[in-house]
């Protein structure tokens, strides 16, 4: 991607189940793991969930619990244009499309959507007050800011691996 050229499910596919990998270790162990990642298409997530050992494919029970950071195309673009010019997002701007071209959002599946045009704060405070259990793992959607991921990070991750 950083050379304009969109990731193939070859590319993916293994990026994948290394993250489930990590997911299933923690979920085993017990740990808290927030997991920032572009898990766009409902397969995807489906190899994500399997890092609960007890998840039954396609039933969307399961410890691994998804948040989508929502935000519209131009807010996106916007963003992604100011990281890309301060050096700090690997993705050109052309690949944006692309990406969103991917996005499959299947309300079946319990995705909590959140307002990513609201403060930092007030994604995390809103995260926070929906009863997901904090103690299970998250998977933040591509679409978030910079300043939430640190957010997020600082408050759950450290705590949980240190």
């Amino acid at each position: 991607m950083q050379k304009g050229t969109p990731l193939t499910e070859e590319d993916r596919i293994p990026w994948l189940e290394t993250l489930r990998d990590a997911l299933n270790a923690s979920l085993v162990s017990g740990r808290t793991v927030v997991l920032g990642c572009s898990a766009l298409q409902k397969q995807y997530r489906e190899t994500l969930r399997a890092a609960d050992p007890n998840y039954e494919p396609g039933s969307f029970v399961c410890l691994v619990k998804f948040v989508l950071l929502d935000v519209g195309c131009k807010v996106l673009a916007a963003r992604l244009a100011r990281r890309a010019a301060e050096g700090m997002h690997f993705m050109p701007a052309k690949l944006l499309q692309s990406q969103l071209d991917l996005l499959q959002v299947d309300e079946s599946e319990g995705i909590f959507k959140v307002d990513a045009t609201r403060s930092p704060e007030a994604i995390v405070n809103t995260i926070e007050a929906k009863d997901i259990d904090i103690g299970r793992s998250f998977i933040y959607n591509e679409k978030k800011t910079e300043e939430i991921e640190k957010h997020v990070i600082d408050n759950y991750v450290r705590a949980s691996i240190g």
